[in-house]
């Protein structure tokens, strides 16, 4: 088991794309240390950060799901088609 993630592995870690690591990590809320480029975090400092979402959560979300397709539904179909 690794004990050093990238920003990568730490995204597909905690189901998050690379962008939000980078933002969280810019927000303080994912310490991370900078080698040149990278930045590289410790395991141990992912689990703070990681939590399941809640029944209030899920409804938002799929509100703002259904709110999308509706407003955008025929937009979302030609873009599926390229």
């Amino acid at each position: 088991m690794k004990d050093i993630l990238t920003t990568q592995e730490a995204a597909k870690e905690l189901g998050i794309s690379r962008v939000e690591v980078f933002h969280r990590i810019q927000r303080g809320i994912i310490p991370a240390t900078r080698r040149g480029r990278r930045y590289l975090i410790k395991k141990t400092d992912l689990q703070p950060v990681s939590r399941t979402v809640t029944a209030r959560e899920k409804q938002e979300i799929q509100r703002a799901v259904a709110r999308a397709v509706k407003e955008y539904g025929p937009a979302l179909k030609l873009l599926g088609r390229e």
